[in-house]
């Protein structure tokens, strides 16, 4: 993909100084950048059907990911569920920094899991926090599941209807 990326800059220096008068160093380009391009992303469509043609999704490996990550990316709202319930924001937020870098020490250098809710919870100054509330993943994914439907049913399934026939198509590489 930086091939083509990188031919794409030969044809806008070529226009940059032509005011889209055609010569010969114009047409010269055109006939070395448009088939590069054409062959290259071909290249690239080609790896993409073989990698895709053996992708696997293992919902069970995610879940174990954003269960690791949920943690962290859920401490804003656990700041502002114990700044609602009473609690001092700077004092708190402290608290949140210094339980969060104990636990991504516990991650990173001694490879255990993340036990920063566990420190939270045992915290006092986090007692009036509904956890179970507040660790809901489906808090931090926004629209991405309606933005997921609209571009599959507008973007997608046309796309695949128009090319219907070339859907299964195999491809093996040779490397």
């Amino acid at each position: 993909s930086r091939l083509v990326l990188s031919l794409a800059s030969s044809p806008q220096m070529t226009a940059s100084e032509q005011w889209f008068e055609r010569t010969l160093d114009d047409s010269a380009n055109r006939r070395v950048v448009i088939p590069e391009a054409f062959l290259a992303v071909d290249g690239i469509l080609e790896i993409l059907i073989n990698v895709l043609d053996g992708l696997v999704v293992y919902p069970k490996v995610i879940a174990a990911r954003v269960a690791a990550e949920l943690p962290f990316m859920a401490t804003e709202n656990i700041l502002m569920a114990a700044v609602k319930a009473g609690g001092n924001r700077q004092k708190l937020h402290e608290k949140i920094r210094q339980h969060s870098h104990a636990a991504a020490e516990q991650v990173k250098k001694f490879g255990k899991r993340n036990d920063l809710i566990d420190r939270l919870k045992a915290d006092n100054a986090f007692s009036k926090v509904d956890f179970k509330a507040v660790l809901n993943a489906k808090n931090y994914i926004g629209r991405a599941p309606q933005q997921v439907d609209e571009f599959t049913r507008d973007v997608v399934t046309p796309i695949r209807k128009k090319y219907r026939t070339e859907l299964n198509k195999k491809v093996e590489l040779k490397v």
